[in-house]
């Protein structure tokens, strides 16, 4: 058994690792890359894989409800509702016209309309994952296109509820026994006990990320223990899973629903980081899985039939979106990315068909032919958005780089801050709340989950997360943002930071806080010009208010203040060079020496008393 397993790892691993970047390579998009490893493993190919492929690929639909978990932390509910036109206008539309359609088509054909208006709500359904992969790939998410597909898709994944409570009142017979009946827990209850068991569910979701939740992580981060962080937020996904499925519900709009709740939290970068991998990784499985799960027996055996299908309903799908658009006022180049993208059929049609079958909605043979139109629709999905943005979009002179530059303001986008603070103690807090104050907002990283705890009751929004991680800085937007404030306390911690920017985003400048002068030179060979000593400004601004203290005249302690550091900056630069501590010393005797001259030269070259009023004034203000 366990040689068998890890042979089936082995198989699936060893295809993504092939394909995927030869499809990249190709301009093919990855998603292609793990359909066509699944098609070539699975029973119509080299037959690695067989029926069993069917089973992993429930299993790979936990990297859907990740998924959903991720885009719901992306979600605070302010956006969420200042989104509910274009998720109940267009999204509803959409399953609403596309449904009609379907179902008066199907009705045509002779088909019965309790049976025409399941498949009606099946077809209406897109891919959640390809097309949000797809258009994160391509840099789209933020355009006109992809607000308008994620707002879609969002009132599709809320759809299913409903219509998974639906089709048990389109049966006309009795569900198969396979052992896949029964459901939920709760459908043997009568339906209103259902629905306060649902309610109750998804309250208890909503309440729990509110309240229990943050303590938890919370505990969870002061262990110092990442991977007690990742078990954490792993726990979570997979209790909401269970939790949703066991009362008949989707797994992923429950996470998603938590996620939604999560958004606010400080704890919302970690949580994302930790769970992308996986997500990531199960979503790859997914797609190797649905190419695998294609029966190209029965298409061979119904090609015609197959193949119209998918061109078919794509094709409607397409127009019926395409209108959409223009309703919506989706100009015509990205009203083609938005369009295209949502024709195919998606993945929780799967759900749907099974569902449907178990509960004698569908007959098998219906269900089967629709699998296979299903699976190749998102298949063909990734090389119509090639075709699509290489010949159709290129003619409105929009290529990618183009639409990125084109775009109006998103309700989706995050919160895309010029600055990033990394270290959010005495020194960064005071950094953070200057700019703030400036009208010059920052996203906040710090490690410390007792210091943002606080700093959270405070009023103050910070997250909690360790900077040093590249997906971390990643999700905080350090790709749109311009600079990096780095001021962690651990000097070792502060260095390997610069490595990260330096490699995965030069275009942020970067400024660090330095404890001391060695551990300025230590930042200096790497690379960093923008340091700031912590104790070499509040000990300058200490000797001006002594010499002040002493009588010296306020102007003239502040002068020699300016001077000093212009100077102490610039043999700074020169001793971080030298490596031999005879040398050192030789050249930092020589500066001391050379500054005392400098500074004499300037007392005696300055006109006091021409400043007298600069005194005047800075004592009055003191006074």
């Amino acid at each position: 058994m366990q040689q068998s397993f890890f042979f089936q790892a082995m198989i699936y691993l060893a295809a993504a690792v092939v394909m995927v970047p030869i499809a990249k390579r190709l301009g093919l998009g990855s998603v292609l890359g793990y359909l066509v490893a699944g098609v070539l493993i699975g029973p119509a190919g080299l037959k690695f894989i067989g029926m069993e492929g069917q089973d992993i690929m429930h299993f790979a639909e936990f990297g859907v409800v990740m998924m959903l978990f991720v885009i719901g932390l992306e979600l605070e509910p302010s956006r969420l509702w200042r989104m509910r036109k274009s998720i109940a206008g267009l999204g509803g539309l959409q399953v609403g016209v596309t449904t009609v359609l379907v179902t008066g088509i199907a009705m045509l054909f002779g088909i019965g309309w309790k049976e025409a208006l399941a498949l009606g709500m099946i077809i209406a359904m897109s891919s959640t994952a390809i097309v949000m992969q797809t258009l994160a790939e391509k840099g789209w998410l933020k355009t006109v296109a992809g607000q308008s597909s994620f707002a879609v898709l969002l009132f599709q994944d809320l759809a299913i509820i409903p219509m998974l409570a639906l089709f048990p009142l389109l049966a006309d017979h009795a569900g198969t026994a396979d052992g896949h009946g029964g459901g939920s827990l709760v459908s043997a209850l009568p339906a209103w006990q259902q629905a306060i068991v649902v309610l109750l569910s998804v309250s208890g979701i909503v309440l729990t990320g509110k309240y229990l939740l943050r303590p938890v992580f919370h505990m969870m981060a002061r262990t110092g223990l990442r991977e007690m962080f990742t078990a954490t937020a792993l726990l979570l996904v997979v209790g909401i899973a269970v939790l949703m499925t066991s009362v008949g519900l989707s797994p992923a709009l429950g996470a998603f629903v938590a996620g939604v709740v999560l958004a606010n939290s400080e704890y919302r970068h970690e949580l994302e980081s930790s769970i992308d991998p996986f997500k990531g990784l199960l979503l790859g499985l997914f797609f190797i899985s649905v190419g695998s799960s294609i029966d190209f027996a029965l298409v061979t055996s119904k090609p015609l039939l197959i193949i119209g299908l998918v061109a078919g309903l794509m094709a409607l799908k397409m127009a019926v979106l395409f209108v959409l658009g223009k309703i919506f006022e989706v100009r015509n180049a990205q009203n083609f990315i938005f369009s295209i993208g949502l024709s195919q059929i998606g993945e929780f049609a799967f759900v749907l068909l099974s569902f449907s079958v178990q509960e004698g909605v569908l007959g098998k043979e219906i269900s089967d032919t629709m699998t296979a139109v299903v699976a190749i629709s998102m298949a063909m999905t990734p090389l119509a958005m090639m075709v699509n943005e290489k010949f159709i979009l290129t003619r409105f002179c929009l290529v990618s780089a183009g639409l990125q530059t084109s775009v109006r303001p998103s309700d989706v986008e995050e919160e895309d801050n010029p600055v990033i603070i990394a270290g959010y103690g005495h020194f960064g807090n005071i950094v953070g709340r200057f700019l703030r104050a400036n009208g010059v907002e920052a996203t906040v990283l710090d490690n410390d989950s007792d210091n943002v705890d606080f700093l959270r009751r405070v009023g103050l929004k910070v997250y909690y997360g360790d900077a040093t991680r590249y997906e971390l800085l990643d999700i905080a937007g350090a790709g749109r943002a311009q600079m990096i404030i780095i001021a962690i306390s651990d000097e070792e911690k502060r260095l390997e930071l610069i490595e990260t920017v330096k490699k995965h985003f030069p275009n942020l400048h970067i400024l660090v806080r330095s404890t001391n002068r060695n551990d300025a030179y230590d930042l200096m060979n790497a690379g960093i010009m923008h340091i700031y000593r912590e104790t070499f400004d509040t000990s300058l601004r200490l000797g001006v208010d002594a010499l002040k203290l002493l009588g010296h005249r306020a102007h003239e302690a502040t002068r020699m203040a300016k001077t000093f550091f212009i100077h102490d900056e610039r043999t700074l630069k020169h001793l971080s060079s030298i490596r031999n501590d005879e040398e050192y010393i030789h050249a930092a005797r020589q500066h001391i020496e050379e500054l005392e001259v400098i500074m004499q030269a300037d007392r005696e070259a300055v006109n006091l008393n021409a400043l007298a009023g600069w005194d005047r004034k800075a004592e009055a203000e003191t006074a």
